[in-house]
């Protein structure tokens, strides 16, 4: 197994089209996080071929720094925590997260998403940052660990919360502002829920095995693919392709051909899918 020192700093940036300054503040974390939201997409190919990615370092840089490739939450996210070791921020600890939107209760879904807590030299608040989450409701920007404040984060707006569970830690939720997904009239929409409990990269290499390869895994069963602009978030899930502009409006339209799946993955997505897979039921 490599280890950190295959993550090449250079070649990370270059890929997320970020030129600004190398240093350990918050305007640094919030644009290096942005730009690669924007940059390397989210998809779960790899999962669909019932196959868990890798997480070694230099298999990221090959996928997703080197290639037109992207990857699901625990690639981006480690792959982002060794470009914020390397430019001096601490990450304080990898986060196991429950995924609830569309729940009927936090206990109902397992924790099988990563997010990471971050220091910022200099600021006594820890940052939530996550670059790896695929849906509309996904940070564009860290926010700092606050409970009940609001944050802009890029065009999109977020806040933590507290919410009440059996558990000895404090339950943790990021909630989106979608006025649109609120239930009865609620314009916050839960993203997910984590403690502040501390999890280890073997911890993810089993979750991310069961994540890529259990066939009850929704990640094993259909294509996810997402892609992030200033414009809008593209969303490829199943056959079904959703844009959503940036000024709220959303379209949608069928995706059954196979050609036009990778077509669409090619050249809207920025991905090259494998050859000889199935993208399409």
């Amino acid at each position: 197994m490599s280890d950190d020192t295959d993550f090449d700093l250079d070649a990370y940036l270059e890929r997320i089209g970020w030129d600004g300054r190398r240093r350990a503040d918050a305007a640094t974390l919030k644009g290096v996080h942005l730009a690669h939201a924007r940059a390397i997409p989210f998809e779960n190919l790899d999962a669909l071929r019932r196959t868990a990615p890798s997480l070694d370092p230099a298999d990221l840089m090959t996928k997703l720094v080197r290639s037109r490739r992207g990857g699901y939450c625990y690639e981006h996210n480690t792959l982002f925590s060794l470009a914020l070791t390397a430019l001096g921020f601490r990450v304080i600890r990898r986060l196991a997260a429950r995924v609830v939107v569309g729940a009927d209760r936090v206990e109902s879904r397992p924790r099988t998403h990563m997010a990471l807590l971050v220091e910022v030299p200099g600021d006594p608040r820890p940052y939530l940052a996550d670059v790896g989450f695929g849906a509309v409701g996904a940070l564009l920007e860290p926010v700092p660990l606050t409970a009940g404040a609001e944050f802009r984060d890029a065009d999109r707006r977020h806040r933590l919360v507290h919410v009440p569970h059996d558990g000895p830690l404090e339950l943790w939720m990021l909630q989106a502002y979608q006025p649109e997904k609120g239930d009865a009239g609620e314009p916050w929409a839960d993203q997910y829920a984590f403690t502040l409990e501390p999890f280890e990269a073997p911890d993810f290499e089993v979750i991310n095995w069961h994540v890529g390869t259990n066939p009850r895994s929704p990640f094993t069963q259909r294509l996810y693919a997402q892609h992030l602009s200033p414009a809008r978030h593209l969303l490829l899930d199943g056959g079904l392709l959703t844009e959503t502009r940036a000024d709220g409006t959303v379209g949608e339209r069928e995706v059954t051909d196979e050609a036009e799946a990778r077509r669409l993955l090619d050249e809207e997505f920025g991905i090259a899918a494998p050859e000889g897979m199935t993208l399409l039921p």
